[in-house]
């Protein structure tokens, strides 16, 4: 047989198990799992001493395109993926202008076509004008998910009352993904606090409660309405208990600096750039959180990728916008959790790969298998490298995982069976367009 890539050599991580296999891949589709020595191919990749995953997906993502590109945009956010192992990411809504409509979501269409490098899925933002539109929105190519912000956002991308949220979940049937913090809490609380306190009061301004009271109200209305949830960045110990009774109905994401950082400490160390939301919290429920990656309860993991520039990062509290970078790092971070114990490899490809494409309605994505798109991950588990801000792609130049060592590196990143990235190069042009979800 002749091949476009065989992939010689590797451990593959398949959903069977991990196993030495020579793949090849033919119009951009995994093809065969036992590829001969008599087999040949237009390209070959000698994959010994690397473990080829399934190609790995941030599915939360902010590339501020449309916006300001000297922060961030579609090219950059992209090229950022790449060269750390992601093979998809999917945009978030919050954008200049917003995506909300049909003729948004038809404009950002061409901007992925013309410089995405890598695959992409798109969120539509849910607003109290266009509720009634949701259910043809969420129809449209290359859409995710709704995404719904019950609090922490400004203009009409807030929904935070129960009427308006039910409302959106009667309108449409695929997941609708919720950032869930408790508006009313968030500014109840907000007289207690001055500009200028340090940092580490993001967390308790936006305590446990803020968030275990948003999940609650929206796990009662998905109950209520029948419509399947996603709780973003999931946060607390409360909210991970309550979920797990909850299944039928909820799936949960957890992010990789609620696995990584833990407060107080790292507003001690960081300053500004350890404020997100939600925000980092203690070792509680930094532990809460590891123990549901263990048990099964958290669905997927994900980066927030939230890129601010330095001069706004570097404003006073609360002046300074929260917000992280994170889709170059998410996969070297989370390997070297890996390699620390703290879950297996196997796992992981379950939280960044399986586990999206489940959720979300993927339909040829997520797994090392003959049929699948040939989105393939190379990661060499015992190349020891520090992240540092000089390797950012993003435009802002800065990490919160500056100077932090990694046991675990991505060095080959392949869409559709299209070499991206290899050795920390670029290879490729703009090869991203949108992948397709379940109706």
């Amino acid at each position: 047989m002749h091949y476009d890539l065989i992939i010689r050599g590797g451990t593959c991580v398949f959903p069977w198990g991990e196993t030495k296999a020579d793949l090849g891949v033919k119009d951009g589709r995994i093809a065969n799992l036992d590829v001969t020595t008599q087999d040949s191919a237009i390209q070959e990749i000698n994959a010994r001493g690397l473990h080829v995953l399934p190609g790995m997906i941030d599915s939360h993502v902010h590339l501020r395109d449309p916006g300001n590109a000297a922060i961030e945009s579609i090219a950059t956010g992209t090229r950022a993926a790449a060269l750390g192992g992601i093979t998809m990411v999917f945009d978030m809504p919050n954008t200049s202008p917003s995506i909300t409509s049909a003729q948004t979501i038809a404009d950002k269409r061409r901007t992925v076509a013309e410089n995405a490098l890598i695959d992409m899925g798109l969120y539509v933002g849910a607003t109290r004008a266009n509720t009634p539109e949701l259910a043809q929105l969420e129809q449209e190519e290359g859409i995710c998910a709704i995404k719904v912000f019950a609090g922490s956002s400004t203009g009409d991308l807030m929904i935070e009352d129960d009427e308006g949220i039910e409302a959106v979940l009667r309108s449409g049937h695929r997941r609708v993904a919720f950032h869930s913090e408790d508006e009313y809490r968030l500014q109840a609380r907000k007289p207690l606090f001055e500009t200028g306190m340090p940092h580490v009061n993001h967390m308790i301004w936006r305590d446990e409660e803020c968030a275990f009271l948003g999940t609650r109200r929206i796990t009662a209305l998905a109950r209520k309405t029948g419509r399947p949830v996603h709780i973003l960045h999931t946060s607390t110990a409360e909210e991970l208990d309550w979920l797990a009774a909850h299944r039928s109905h909820v799936s949960v994401e957890v992010l990789v600096n609620h696995l990584t950082q833990v407060g107080p400490e790292c507003y001690e160390t960081l300053g500004a750039y350890a404020v997100m939301n939600p925000p980092i919290r203690d070792q509680r429920h930094y532990d809460a959180c590891w123990a549901a990656i263990r048990d099964g309860r958290v669905d997927v993991v994900s980066s927030d990728h939230a890129p601010h520039p330095r001069e706004a990062k570097e404003k006073p509290w609360p002046l300074c916008p929260a917000g992280l970078t994170g889709v170059q790092t998410i996969l070297p971070v989370m390997l070297d959790h890996v390699n620390a114990g703290r879950l297996s490899l196997t796992r992981l490809v379950d939280l960044m790969a399986a586990g999206p494409a489940r959720i979300y309605g993927l339909q040829t994505k997520g797994r090392l298998a003959v049929g699948f798109d040939a989105d393939l991950t190379l990661v060499d588990l015992r190349m020891q490298r520090e992240i540092r801000n000089d390797w950012i792609a993003s435009p802002v130049g800065w990490t919160p995982f500056d100077g932090k060592g990694v046991t675990g590196w991505p060095v080959g990143t392949i869409v559709r069976g299209t070499v991206v990235m290899r050795d920390d190069e670029i290879v490729s042009g703009p090869i991203g367009r949108l992948a397709r979800f379940a109706p």
